[in-house]
């Protein structure tokens, strides 16, 4: 899928406050640097990204919204720090079947591209 194809796809779909938690968690963690994820899915979830910090989570909402907004603009060590600290928090409000879930999903729709069973699937 092309990035405007992702658009659409998550503006029809991407509509569970769990999964709007789900893809601002990720966010966080490609921010911070700790994301495994290819470029090319980097580029993915900052396109369900641009969709899920319009709608509202289950447990994140604008706090985390305007703090991946000012990482984007200046990221500095500073920033990498509290974004860490963050996600880790973040982290522990989902459990990690339901982000493993979450992934699963995105791959199933062919949003995400498949992982290689050999590599851990560690967003």
């Amino acid at each position: 899928m092309n990035q405007s194809a992702i658009a659409q796809w998550a503006a029809s779909h991407l509509v569970d406050p769990v999964h709007i938690d789900c893809t601002t968690t990720v966010m966080l963690k490609i921010l911070d640097g700790k994301c495994k994820m290819n470029e090319h899915d980097k580029l993915v979830i900052g396109t369900l990204y641009a969709v899920a910090k319009n709608r509202p989570g289950k447990q994140m909402g604008d706090e985390y919204h305007r703090l991946i907004a000012e990482a984007r603009k200046a990221m500095d060590e500073a920033m990498t720090m509290f974004i860490y600290e963050k996600r880790l928090l973040a982290e522990t409000m989902i459990s990690r079947p339901v982000m493993k879930a979450y992934k699963a999903w995105l791959r199933s729709e062919r949003v995400l591209g498949t992982t290689d069973p050999a590599e851990p699937d560690d967003a």
